[in-house]
């Protein structure tokens, strides 16, 4: 095939994949960019809870940990414990009680980790609702992933297309030219698109790694005949010998005085190494294993120091200091698409370029909307129906996410099942925003929905200063950065779609 005829096959395939997964990889690039301050998030929806201090000794909080879990842990199969860190200060634990559903059933807990007792904060999933969302939409296990996976691998094709058409690459990087209708969206959607490049092929490969044995599961079937949990165990530990039978009742080991010998043994090496994640399997039986895992601050890998220990006699039964280079690269993927590695400004970094990835496929909407209308004779259907999924996708999504944060401020603490509901009004913002773009002109639709979403931000500094007590002036006047950048940040969002929405009259 000859160059000639492969830029436009390209640019065809360049464009119908951008369009039929552009909104949904809209979704996952917005929530997903949000989420690289997850914790941050968490804690702002949460302001029950003291401003950030020191989290206490991992074995301390790991010895509060095991008290509950032996009180309410049950015949559970799996018990995962996350110790607080600098940005996170509560001890999150996790049972896995698996009743025989379809997919896994985790009873989550929150404690305080000085005290062990449960978390003073509201009802509320936090960031994690955001970020759950950009890789299974909230959707029945393993559909919302395999559909995001879709669009992932979509993108894929769609990035390197997208470098095949682009004659001048370079020198469109350089070029803008504001106020010239499809031009203009032209040159916003090469300059987003090669502004973060690599980071774009990044964060597209690396997240169909993170989940591959979701997308090619056959292997793993066929290896270990549909037993996952023997196959994580042995692709997170390869060193660690296999249990035997799972015997009767026994009790389960003290934590503390391992995660000390571990962090004693880490030290070393790197200074400052704590325990971040304990994960104990079949606990309280005979034949349980207990996996100390490093805390992921400051590792570009996911590959951390981990140690495995019997669950009875708290014999050291491997670590994981010997893995393949497939091993070491997979895990390298993982935690750069993570970043939970970064600190402060490289999340901001990971913040930028994930707000670039976002406006590319918001401007690649746009431009196509913009080209069709302009050559149609007629509008048809199918630019009507682009049209609103426009207006619901790329305004829409923020009105959602705001009102959220709104709900999170507004409805009763002691409101039943209040979590769950937050995430209701989420939804339901979202589909009477597509319910209004669907009804109204689209031109009004796009300046009264941009419209609603910078009040909704520019507006919620003020509800969370009525509501908590921690507005703007008191959290900078505290030294209080967590409250103090969100709200900013919510001032920043408001004045971008302010912006666009006057742009809109215009």
């Amino acid at each position: 095939m000859t160059q000639a005829g492969l830029r436009p096959r390209m640019a065809g395939l360049h464009i119908w994949l951008g369009l039929v997964f552009g909104w949904l990889l809209y979704a996952v690039f917005l929530t997903g960019t949000l989420s690289y301050f997850r914790e941050e998030i968490t804690l702002w929806m949460q302001p029950e809870l003291p401003q950030r201090s020191a989290p206490p000794a991992s074995a301390d909080a790991a010895a509060l940990a095991q008290h509950w879990l032996a009180a309410h842990g049950g015949a559970a199969r799996r018990w995962l414990i996350e110790l607080p860190n600098q940005r996170r200060p509560l001890l999150e634990i996790a049972v896995w009680r698996n009743p025989g559903g379809a997919y896994p059933a985790f009873q989550r807990v929150a404690l305080e980790p000085h005290t062990g007792l449960p978390n003073p904060g509201r009802q509320t999933r936090g960031g994690d609702f955001l970020y759950y969302f950009h890789f299974d939409l909230h959707m029945p296990w393993r559909s919302g992933r395999l559909l995001v996976g879709l669009a992932t691998m979509a993108m894929l094709v769609a990035l390197v297309s997208g470098v095949i058409v682009h004659k001048r690459i370079f020198s469109d990087f350089f070029t803008f030219r504001p106020g010239k209708g499809q031009r203009s969206w032209l040159d916003a959607h090469n300059v987003t698109g090669v502004l973060a490049l690599p980071f774009h092929l990044m964060i597209a490969y690396s997240g169909l790694i993170t989940l591959m044995t979701l997308y090619l599961p056959w292997s793993v079937d066929q290896a270990y005949r549909g037993n996952a949990q023997t196959f994580a165990l042995e692709a997170a530990l390869p060193n660690l010998p296999p249990p035997g039978a799972i015997g009767g009742a026994a009790k389960l080991i003290d934590l503390a005085p391992l995660i000390r010998a571990a962090e004693a043994a880490w030290a070393g090496a790197e200074a400052q190494e704590r325990v971040g994640r304990i994960d104990v399997l079949w606990p309280q039986r005979q034949g349980s294993r207990i996996l100390l895992i490093a805390d992921d601050a400051g590792h570009i890998s996911h590959h951390r120091n981990q140690f495995a220990h019997d669950g009875v006699s708290g014999a050291r039964l491997g670590d994981d200091a010997a893995v393949s280079w497939m091993a070491a690269t997979e895990r390298a993927l993982y935690g750069l698409h993570l970043g939970r590695f970064a600190d402060w400004p490289l999340r901001w970094l990971f913040f930028v370029a994930g707000a670039a990835c976002t406006a590319m496929a918001a401007t690649g909407l746009l431009l196509w909307a913009a080209k069709r209308r302009r050559q149609a004779t007629a509008l048809h259907f199918g630019h009507r129906l682009v049209d609103v999924l426009n207006v619901a996708s790329l305004a829409g999504l923020p009105i959602a996410v705001a009102v959220l944060f709104w709900a999170n401020r507004l409805l009763p603490l002691d409101l039943p099942q209040r979590a769950w509901r937050e995430g209701i009004a989420f939804f339901a913002a979202w589909g009477l925003a597509a319910l209004h773009a669907a009804l109204r002109p689209h031109l009004a639709a796009w300046r009264e929905q941009l419209g609603l979403g910078a009040l909704l931000c520019l507006a919620l500094p003020l509800l969370n200063a009525f509501t908590t007590g921690r507005g703007l002036d008191a959290s900078l006047a505290a030294g209080d950065w967590v409250f103090a950048g969100f709200d900013l940040c919510a001032l920043a969002a408001g004045l971008l779609l302010a912006a666009l929405a006057w742009r809109c009259r215009r």
